[in-house]
């Protein structure tokens, strides 16, 4: 019985699928060895993320053709080496090492995912959670620290916030944490936060000229 088009491009699916989640959990075990070496040698693993970093961003961002020979199998181990070992003099030992052993078990063609699956670790083991909001408009900074504190509560972590401004964004704001979308309901928490502090404001004004009219009336 022949297979229908539809169950082909269901199979190419689930196989590429399948395929991204290996990468995925084989990252995920390399950056525990990374954070890993860290611990046991003592060292910051916030330095060998910033060198992690600057690889990704300094290097392979702007030389895609140096990351193409990384990552290919028809260049050797030892050239491999080689490369890694010239190019990353100034690198400390522990990121070295660790370079070094990927281009040992011919896993360099899995150093962003690596380096992506490294960030969410280290976010994870100092109580950091990345947050993106979108707004249509710029936040004062009295209302982002209202919705930083809201967040808190909501994420179990320390929000780190990438703020960023789209005028087409729907009800005014959108919360992006992992995978989760937070809109309707953060942004309904957010115009309590601004109410109450408008509140607050129109009672105390009150306040002060019910106060005012006493003394006159005295």
């Amino acid at each position: 019985m022949s297979s229908t088009p539809n169950q082909e491009q269901d199979a190419q699916f689930a196989a590429e699928f399948n395929a991204d989640v290996t990468r995925e959990k084989l990252a995920a075990i390399y950056a525990e060895a990374l954070c890993g070496a860290c611990a046991a040698k003592a060292v910051p693993v916030d330095s060998v993320l910033e060198e992690f970093d600057s690889l990704c961003a300094d290097i392979l961002d702007r030389f895609p053709k140096f990351e193409s020979i990384l990552a290919s199998a028809m260049v050797p181990e030892e050239e491999k080496r080689r490369i890694i070992e010239g190019t990353f003099q100034a690198a400390s030992p522990t990121f070295l090492s660790f370079l070094k052993i990927l281009v040992k078990r011919g896993r360099l063609d899995l150093i962003r995912d690596i380096h992506r699956q490294t960030r969410l670790l280290v976010d994870k083991i100092q109580g950091r959670v990345p947050v993106q909001i979108t707004t249509a408009e710029k936040m004062d900074q009295d209302t982002l620290n209202a919705l930083v504190a809201k967040l808190r509560s909501i994420v179990g972590g320390d929000p780190e916030i990438t703020a960023l401004v789209d005028p087409n964004t729907i009800g005014g704001i959108i919360v992006r944490v992992g995978d989760t979308v937070y809109d309707a309901s953060i942004a309904t928490q957010l115009k309590n936060v601004r109410q109450q502090m408008i509140d607050r404001s129109t009672h105390e004004i009150q306040s002060r000229r019910d106060r005012f009219r006493n003394t006159e009336g005295n």
